[in-house]
């Protein structure tokens, strides 16, 4: 079958000024690029697909730089806190859910995406909030950054968390003020035992729901997806998943080095070098640190308005060393949460000295990622350069959480996060993600971002670090393919890679830019089949 796309804007990504007017896909293949006449005399006489896109655009499809897709689907079937304004906003939401869904007493009740940033107290609730919805049901509510939460009473008594319990390394407990007691909160490795307990007693069908995410992904012209930070149940459910051939697009998934990431690439050789029906394994993960909106992210200098709180390390320089050590003596890609300029320190320099130390000849083609990259520094995107690091940046966070970054870390700072276009002035293959489910993975809306860097409020937040449409694009397409080594089979339309496209009811080059984030995806294609397709009634389709 031969697919014949015409009649619209076509956006390579190759180069910013290419006039093209045909697109051939053959064999899930791109065929040919060019004029129409380049295009028609390769056409066969039989099983022509000839579409027109009547002005809308065609380009590469959207690749997810950095998410968690196993995560997407079962949050979407937990209470939405995400619109909750208050303390009693969230008791009834609470409520309302569990009456909604009939829960039954002593069963778990979970809720997603609150902000404390956007309550009227202005601060965390406590377990005495949640004690309000019920004392009887274990009940966790977790923060939008999914870095920290609170628990009830009977949530705590589940874990075993009581005034006899330490804080554990990379995590903290809260308590109430003037005793050791338990009031709640949860941060970063404090919450990890409930989040555990939340999915393997949810009864959720976790196969049904990663198909429902799945599909979440495709509606955003995504074709290419992430899973950071997957656990051996997860990488078992997509190995079943694609086994069953259920895999519509490319998923890449990336175990804890902290964890059992070396057993699980030994264990799964089938899975590490090329896709298998859509699913293989890219690399290892690594945590060093926690939120910048949440006040857990590792800084070098205090956070305003606190004499001498600078968030916190998750492990120490020695354990980052061999982990990092680890990842280039096994060959593999490592990909590295950093939000504080204190944890962005201590990833380059564990990865520099590993990296001196290291006998492996392949060792500086790896292309480690630093993610999120809040507040990473000038000297530390030279240091990126010197080592070949990929900035994948969370630019979504000057709209999300840009106000309260400016209160959190100040002007000269807060101005300063996520600074893709000094990555890009110093030569960095730069992309942007959405670490979905914290944020949903629209990518005409972080185009938006990027190009306008506007905060929730209407404040223009380091205007310095605005980058053009074509690179807001890039980062989107052929700069995420470059960080899986598949540039040369994904992110732009030339002739020999994959047929993943998107079709946009607007040319991003062409609007005005406050107004990319109402571009709509009408068709998304994976290698030549549409996979899902807004209206079928836009296209006019000759045989």
């Amino acid at each position: 079958m031969q697919r014949l796309y015409y009649g619209g804007d076509i956006i390579t990504m190759e180069n910013e000024n290419d006039h093209v007017q045909a697109v051939l896909v053959e064999d899930g293949k791109i065929k040919k690029v060019g004029t129409l006449d380049d295009v028609e005399y390769l056409l066969s006489k039989e099983k022509i697909e000839k579409i027109n896109l009547e002005g809308k655009t065609l380009m590469p499809a959207f690749i997810d730089a950095h998410g968690h897709i196993s995560m997407v689907g079962p949050i979407s079937v937990l209470a939405d806190l995400s619109g909750c304004e208050s303390f009693d906003h969230i008791i009834y939401t609470m409520k309302a859910y569990m009456e909604e869904k009939g829960i039954s007493k002593g069963e778990m009740v979970v809720g997603f995406g609150y902000d404390h940033n956007n309550l009227l107290e202005e601060k965390h609730p406590t377990k005495e909030v949640l004690n309000q919805v019920s004392t009887e049901n274990p009940i966790f509510i977790s923060h939008a950054s999914a870095h920290m939460g609170i628990a009830n009473d009977a949530a705590l008594r589940l874990i075993g968390i009581d005034e006899n319990t330490p804080d554990p390394e990379g995590g903290h407990i809260g308590r109430i003020e003037g005793s050791n007691e338990p009031n709640g909160y949860l941060e970063e490795g404090a919450m990890m035992p409930l989040q555990e307990k939340v999915f393997k007693q949810s009864g959720m069908d976790t196969a049904e729901l990663a198909l429902v995410a799945q599909d979440i992904y495709i509606k955003n012209g995504i074709t290419t997806i992430q899973d950071g930070a997957t656990s051996l149940d997860t990488i078992n459910l997509f190995k079943t998943l694609s086994k069953q051939k259920k895999l519509k697009v490319d998923v890449v998934a990336y175990p804890l080095v902290s964890d059992d990431a070396r057993e699980i690439w030994k264990n799964n050789q089938d899975y590490t070098t090329n896709y298998s029906n859509h699913f293989r394994i890219g690399g290892y993960k690594m945590f060093l640190d926690g939120s910048p909106q949440g006040k857990t992210a590792w800084l070098t200098e205090p956070y305003e308005g606190e004499e001498s709180y600078l968030g916190y390390p998750w492990f120490k320089d020695e354990q980052v060393k061999e982990m990092a050590s680890m990842a280039i003596h096994d060959n593999v890609q490592l990909l590295t949460h950093c939000n504080g300029d204190a944890a962005s320190d201590q990833l380059l320099r564990n990865y520099e000295a590993a990296l001196k130390e290291s006998n492996n000849p392949n060792k500086n083609k790896l292309r480690p990622v630093m993610i999120h990259c809040q507040t990473v520094r000038y000297d530390q995107l030279d240091k990126m350069v010197e080592l070949e690091m990929i900035p994948s940046i969370f630019v979504s966070h000057t709209y999300y959480w840009g106000d309260v970054h400016l209160k959190n870390l100040g002007d000269e700072r807060g101005n300063r996060i996520s600074p893709a276009k000094s990555a890009f002035d110093r030569g960095l293959c730069v992309n942007f993600h959405q670490d979905a489910p914290v944020i949903k993975p629209d990518m005409l809306h972080t185009l938006w971002c990027a190009v306008n860097r506007q905060t929730r409020k209407g404040v223009t937040i380091g205007p310095e670090e605005r980058v053009s449409v074509y690179d807001a694009l890039k980062a989107l397409t052929i700069n995420a393919a470059y960080q899986y080594s598949e540039e040369n089979i994904k992110g732009s339309i030339k002739e020999g890679k994959l047929a993943d496209l998107v079709i946009l009811d607007e040319n991003p080059l062409k609007v005005a830019k406050m107004e990319l984030k109402d571009i709509q995806v009408v068709e998304t294609i994976k290698e030549g089949n549409t996979i899902y397709r807004a209206s079928f009634d836009s296209f006019q389709t000759a045989w």
